[in-house]
């Protein structure tokens, strides 16, 4: 049997269909079909059948998928075989939400380059979604990010970094303006300046405004958490934060916080990967810089 086409199932699985199966491993689509037809003819059993215009797993096709998974995973530890694993040498691939990169990270990642010199260490900064959803396809070897996402279950293995107060900020100027997010049923002619729709601050903070039914004037998304603080302080608008990423200019006064009622609101960060992924050297060394941050 072919450990390609057991790749190939994996990947039609993962990515729904033929055709993005074959985009993924580069393959014509007749390629895709004819390893899943001679893993069919090796297994005597049909794993998918054609429902309408899609083709579906068969109840034989759901059940091997936990078989490829074990093999896949196997052959994932055979290749730390040879290695020398006390110099911890290979790939590692790590999704990491922006605020903690540029925030938290920076002493981890040079203590991690000092230990394994000989490691490649990919890093991605991306969406905390993004991340859940990379780690539950195996796309990612770990993923530091928000478990505030929610929507994985007991499919990771999470190590808990911490919980951080959030805190809504803004120039000394545009505080002098707008002292007040907590009284109801007002507008507000400011913006919001925050990142994109799928930011954990930016659905705790929005939420809060609509139970109090404030209208602020309009949104400015950004990806750079330093590029948000800059127009806050140049009298732009007001930001929803973790506090950590604004401590600096709090303490100097470039930035201002204004009182809101989410006064018990928290977001949680993790060090996390999938439940099934074999933890290889270079991830035990990581998860436990991680996790040291929070001692």
């Amino acid at each position: 049997m072919e450990l390609k086409y057991l790749q190939t199932f994996r990947t039609i699985v993962d990515e729904g269909g033929f055709r993005k199966a074959a985009e993924k491993l580069n393959y014509t689509q007749s390629t895709i079909t004819f390893q899943i037809g001679q893993l069919e003819q090796e297994l005597s059993a049909s794993l998918f059948e054609k429902i309408g215009r899609k083709m579906v797993l068969t109840k034989a096709g759901e059940r091997l998928i936990p078989y490829v998974d074990e093999i896949l995973q196997s052959v994932d530890k055979l290749r730390f075989f040879e290695e020398d694993l006390s110099e911890c040498q290979g790939n590692l691939h790590i999704g990491i939400g922006e605020s903690l990169l540029c925030y938290r990270l920076s002493p981890i990642l040079k203590e991690f380059h000092q230990r394994a010199p000989k490691a490649r260490l990919f890093l991605r900064s991306m969406n905390c979604y993004e991340i859940r959803n990379e780690l539950l396809n195996g796309t990612l070897d770990l993923g530091v990010f928000y478990a505030d996402v929610a929507g994985f279950g007991s499919n990771l293995t999470v190590h808990p970094l911490g919980s951080y107060p959030m805190k809504l900020v803004a120039s000394p100027e545009t505080k002098k303006l707008y002292p007040d997010f907590t009284t109801p049923d007002r507008a507000i002619p400011v913006p919001f300046i925050i990142n994109e729709p799928n930011c954990i601050f930016r659905e705790i903070f929005e939420q809060y405004l609509r139970e109090k039914s404030i209208l602020l004037d309009h949104t400015i998304e950004l990806w750079s958490i330093p590029t948000i603080k800059n127009l806050v302080k140049s009298d732009v608008g007001v930001s929803f934060l973790p506090a950590f990423t604004v401590q600096a200019e709090l303490g100097t006064g470039e930035l201002e916080e204004i009182a809101t009622e989410i006064t018990d609101k928290t977001i949680t960060a993790v060090c996390a990967h999938h439940k099934n992924k074999w933890i290889s050297p270079l991830m035990q060394l990581f998860i436990e810089l991680c996790e040291n941050m929070i001692r």
